[in-house]
C-alpha cells in the first residue's frame, strides 16, 4: 500500500532539504509551487527557518568537529620521555631557602 503525499507537502519537504542541504538552486522553484497550491506565506517562513536552523547547527557541529581535529594535530609533539622514577621523592627540608617549590610545586633542588 502506498500512501502519497499531498503536493504541497512534497514541495514543503522539498524546500526544506534544499536549504538545509545548501542546494545551489535553494528551493525557488518549491516556493513557486507552495504559492500556486495556496499555502500561506507564514507556513513557508516557518518551513525555511527550520530548514536553516538546521543547516546552520549541522554547520556548528562540522565546524566544532574540524576546530577539534585541528587544535590536536597543531598541538605541539608530547616528548618521549620515560618517567623518572625519582621525580615524585619528597625533599627533606633543612631549614634553608634551597628546597622551595616554585609557584607551579617544582622543585628547585
Amino acid at each position: 500500500m502506498s500512501a502519497e503525499l499531498h503536493p504541497s507537502i512534497v514541495a514543503l519537504v522539498a524546500l526544506a532539504a534544499n536549504i538545509a542541504s545548501n542546494h545551489p538552486k535553494q528551493g525557488l522553484c518549491q516556493v513557486d509551487k507552495l504559492r500556486g497550491y495556496g499555502v500561506a506565506k507564514e507556513q513557508i517562513d516557518a518551513v525555511i527557518e527550520i530548514a536553516r536552523h538546521i543547516r546552520d547547527e549541522a554547520a556548528q557541529a562540522l565546524d566544532a568537529q574540524f576546530d577539534a581535529a585541528y587544535a590536536e594535530c597543531m598541538a605541539p609533539a608530547k616528548p618521549a620521555i620515560k618517567p623518572d622514577p625519582f621525580a615524585n621523592i619528597a625533599v627533606m627540608e633543612t631549614g634553608g631557602a634551597c628546597c622551595a617549590p616554585t609557584k607551579s610545586g617544582q622543585s628547585c633542588c
